[in-house]
């Protein structure tokens, strides 16, 4: 196989998002080819023991890696501007084997308290259970961060913008508290994405990503993203999904390398929708409060202007009646969809409180500020007009 992106890194995202990371075979195929094999062959004994040691470039078997998985990696490395890039079978493998692979029995671990249901479940259940200590913290608060280190903080984790309540942490601010704690710092950045904010540039060890969202965008396959320097991925999490297994397929990494090249028209699209949609809804007397990255009354909006280039494509609102009331308009909906999918072409609603975050307790919902009457409202493709329309007559029913 040959390279064709030579150069590509000095290009604008856009460019590296269809041409990024890919190689052709001796066929010269337009389209990224798609490797369905679980194994690879050897010209002979000597080279299979190099491929293992890897002092011989090339494939090994599919659990290790793969040519269209590497394609994906490469490309979302390029455009994330990180040196190295690992694809994982699910967002949530991500979170794990970037959380977990560094750490050792003895180590502690800072993270925000806003965090979508199984990110906190890995944060809070999962890893005491292996001798790592944990603490919550208010993650806009950077005081509370610093007040949590120890003399075995080894990890900060967070999301900004969080799921569902869309708070937004100063990134550039925790990421200089972990440098002084001697922690790395792992962000999930799925609500902003690559487009809209870039953890990286802003002091992030580690970034994370549910490719199921808006990398794929059109509610079709599972994955993942880990991305940061060659040093740290390579120190732990590499072995880490080597041993353990995540993988992500070779056909939902073609997919994904597909949806790349239209990202950014995607997105741009669904944040003007979602734009006008979050206005709409704040001129509106019954969602009880509109919380939208885009607004200049967002409790974190000059966070938000220094460190985002553009809102997401989350809106979250308060109805009256609490979960009754929230049922009312998810169950008049017609146009818009129930799913505790994001990020998707097909606009999509969902009540945070019984199914994302169903397992807390009210007072720990109460806590992340996730309310019975919250309403998580991931903006699609369709015109606003259609969707204000379907808001419109499903929230005279509340």
């Amino acid at each position: 196989m040959s390279a064709s992106d030579g150069g590509v890194a000095s290009l604008h995202p856009e460019t590296r998002l269809v041409h990024g990371g890919t190689v052709r075979s001796q066929f010269g195929e337009t389209s990224e080819a798609l490797f369905l094999t679980q194994g690879h062959v050897y010209d002979n004994a000597a080279q299979a023991e190099g491929r293992f040691l890897n002092t011989d470039p090339g494939f090994q078997y599919g659990r290790l890696s793969n040519p269209t998985v590497a394609m994906l990696e490469n490309r979302m490395a390029a455009f994330e501007g990180a040196e190295v890039c690992r694809a994982t079978a699910t967002g949530m493998a991500a979170v794990t084997a970037a959380v977990m692979a560094p750490l050792r029995a003895g180590d502690h671990v800072v993270a925000a308290g806003a965090l979508f249901g199984s990110c906190r479940y890995i944060i809070e259940d999962h890893l005491p259970r292996y001798g790592v200590e944990t603490t919550l913290v208010e993650g806009t608060d950077i005081e509370s961060w610093r007040k949590a280190v120890r003399p075995n903080t080894k990890l900060f984790f967070l999301e900004s913008p969080s799921n569902p309540t869309l708070e937004v942490i100063d990134i550039a601010a925790v990421a200089a508290v972990a440098k002084e704690a001697g922690a790395k710092l792992v962000v999930d950045n799925v609500f902003a994405t690559p487009l809209f904010q870039r953890p990286l540039e802003l002091g992030a060890d580690i970034v994370v990503y549910s490719a199921t969202k808006h990398i794929d965008g059109q509610g079709r396959c599972l994955g993942g993203l880990i991305l940061g320097s060659k040093e740290l991925i390579e120190a732990d999490i590499q072995n880490f999904l080597r041993q353990t297994g995540p993988s992500l397929s070779p056909f939902n990494a073609w997919v994904m390398l597909k949806s790349l090249e239209t990202l950014p028209l995607r997105v741009e699209k669904q944040a003007q929708n979602a734009t006008r949609v979050a206005d709409w809804l704040a001129a509106q007397t019954k969602p009880l409060k509109v919380i939208f990255p885009g607004h200049p009354g967002h409790p974190q909006a000059e966070i938000i202007a220094r460190q985002m280039s553009g809102p997401s494509t989350l809106i979250a609102f308060e109805v009256p009646g609490g979960k009754q009331g929230a049922y009312r308009l998810l169950d008049a909906c017609k146009l818009i969809r129930i799913s505790n999918n994001l990020g998707d072409a097909k606009s999509l609603i969902v009540h945070p409180a019984t199914t994302t975050h169903q397992r807390f307790t009210p007072e720990v919902r109460a806590a992340m500020g996730v309310t019975d009457g919250m309403i998580r409202l991931s903006i699609g493709l369709e015109h606003p007009d259609d969707l204000i329309a379907d808001l419109e007559q499903a929230l005279a029913k509340v």
